[in-house]
């Protein structure tokens, strides 16, 4: 599977270990920094880049690193076609993929363990969408807002309004 990977300064270290462990784990990983450590950068582009690049390659997923993950999960959002959800424990992996279909993770270095990220992450990237209709309703709900700022009046599930 190719992934696309990206942090700041607070996942640096970590990023350039999972980078080494995908690859050896047979994954085609590309890189969209930080390429060096700045403890002054910041997360928002290295986020965008690596959402751009998993819409632009169909089937390909990434990962997104900070302190948190939170920041990089609501920057990696603002790309249009990108699902990011944050992850802190296995079934958050797992339920992210199987019934969200999130093609971007994001973890929190400062949170975990690197074994414990790297196990996540590994979850995540093994798991597979159910494609429930239930679930792919949802996704298509969010998708439509995404792009038109509405849900359509032929959703049973479109809000009434305020």
């Amino acid at each position: 599977m190719h992934v696309h990977i990206g942090t700041d300064h607070a996942g640096f270290e970590l990023k350039n270990r999972l980078v080494a462990a995908l690859q050896n784990k047979g994954h085609e990983v590309t890189d969209h920094g930080a390429h060096a450590y700045d403890a002054l950068d910041d997360y928002p582009p290295f986020c965008t880049d690596v959402g751009e690049a998993v819409v632009a390659d169909a089937g390909s997923l990434g990962v997104v690193i900070g302190g948190s993950g939170n920041g990089e999960q609501i920057a990696a959002n603002k790309v249009t076609g990108v699902r990011a959800a944050l992850v802190w424990n296995e079934d958050t992996a797992r339920l992210a993929r199987q019934h969200n279909d999130a093609n971007v993770i994001s973890v929190g270095a400062r949170q975990h363990s690197e074994d414990e990220l790297e196990s996540l992450i590994d979850l995540f990237l093994a798991e597979p969408f159910t494609g429930e209709e239930r679930h792919q309703r949802r996704i298509d709900l969010m998708a439509r807002y995404e792009e038109t700022g509405g849900y359509g009046s032929d959703s049973a599930a479109a809000p009434t309004g305020a």
